[in-house]
């Protein structure tokens, strides 16, 4: 017997249903946002930045394509670290326009919110309270 089954303790049943589905569409969906505001951000540093140059121009539009490509490669191991990588990327636009870095620290506290929602997920996961471990009523 285990050593939790000797204490009257009942092992943590794996949850039914896959819990980080929602957060991978969580994380999916805020790439999607944060790409259409990088590129929302065009018109902006084209006014008020004293134009659009070919580097300003690549760099917002090559982070917003990645960002894109990257909303589908949440299942990957690397999705996390990915997404935080893009995020720095984001608060180095800073260099190009500052508005660039006022998005980067916006969606900073967004991914800092995630992360915190992550780490209650896996928190909940390991202590069975997920809806989905619960025993069903008789």
């Amino acid at each position: 017997m285990t050593e939790s089954a000797d204490q009257g303790e009942r092992p943590v049943p794996p949850p039914a249903a896959d819990p980080w589905k929602g957060l991978r569409g969580v994380m999916a969906g805020t790439l999607v946002l944060e790409a259409i505001v990088v590129l929302l951000a065009l018109p902006v540093v084209a006014d008020v930045g004293g134009g659009v140059t070919w580097l300003s121009g690549t760099y917002l539009v090559v982070l917003a394509v990645v960002m894109f490509l990257g909303a589908g490669v949440q299942r990957r191991s690397f999705a996390l670290p990915f997404n935080l990588g893009l995020q720095v990327l984001v608060l180095l636009g800073a260099v190009i326009h500052p508005s660039i870095g006022v998005i980067g620290i916006v969606f900073a506290i967004v991914w800092g919110f995630i992360l915190v929602l992550r780490a209650d997920v896996r928190g909940r996961m390991a202590k069975g309270l997920l809806p989905s471990q619960r025993a069903p009523r008789s």
